[in-house]
């Protein structure tokens, strides 16, 4: 993890873009909260590096749009596995 919080902004939305990961799986990766990587990303980041910004913006658009099928998909192997265990 870098030193300042500029430097972490950056190196959360360079990892976001690389991986086109999620909120949530880049702060577990960072062991840090949802919250401190929304905050880098959406505020600080659009600061610092506009271009990076927008970057992050549009993979995180995706994930914001793809969110209720990933959602489903899980309460469906939930009640899956579910199933079997009655």
């Amino acid at each position: 993890m870098k030193d300042t919080v500029e430097d972490r902004a950056v190196e959360l939305g360079e990892y976001i873009v690389q991986n086109q990961t999620t909120v949530r799986a880049a702060a577990q990766v960072f062991g840090i909260s949802k919250s401190t990587v929304h905050m880098d990303v959406a505020k600080r980041l659009e600061r610092i590096n506009p271009s990076l910004y927008q970057s992050v913006r549009e993979v995180l658009d995706v994930n914001k749009a793809q969110r209720h099928i990933r959602g489903g998909l899980a309460t469906r192997e939930k009640y899956k596995h579910g199933a079997k265990d009655a």
